[in-house]
């Protein structure tokens, strides 16, 4: 978790929310790493998930990452979770809940669905403290 910390810290320098994405291998290797683009990209959907899917998918060259866990500063929403399934993650590690708009938990849960194909494994709460600290920052420095 402190790794998605340190990307999530450079999603400030360009305007994003401080949201970090880590993808790690069956084996616990690092295979991608992300932060949210969405600012500096215009895209709305460059999240920091997503974008550490995209990159894990283009590494592995396959868009099934089974065996693969996706470290996250803060729950995902619907699209992530959704992505989460699509992509067939093993396993979700959350930092921060999000009771607005969190979609593996908090407000749906996607990604544990049983009408859908594949459900992913739910760890969270990791580092929550420091995850909710780093947003919080941000959004107070800019309200």
């Amino acid at each position: 978790m402190a790794r998605a910390r340190a990307e999530a810290a450079l999603a400030v320098e360009h305007g994003d929310v401080p949201i970090g994405a880590v993808l790690l291998s069956a084996s616990g290797e690092v295979v991608a790493v992300a932060h949210n683009e969405r600012e500096l990209t215009g895209d709305p959907t460059a999240h920091a998930e997503v974008l550490a899917l995209r990159r894990g998918a283009e590494a592995s060259g396959s868009s099934r990452l089974d065996g693969h866990t996706l470290v996250v500063t803060l729950e995902p929403c619907t699209m992530c979770a959704g992505a989460l399934v699509l992509a067939r993650i093993e396993r979700v590690v959350i930092g921060a809940w999000d009771p607005k708009a969190g979609a593996v938990s908090s407000l749906f849960d996607v990604v544990r669905d049983p009408r859908l194909n594949h459900r992913v494994q739910v760890v969270g709460g990791i580092d929550a403290d420091e995850c909710g600290a780093q947003l919080r920052k941000f959004f107070e420095a800019h309200r």
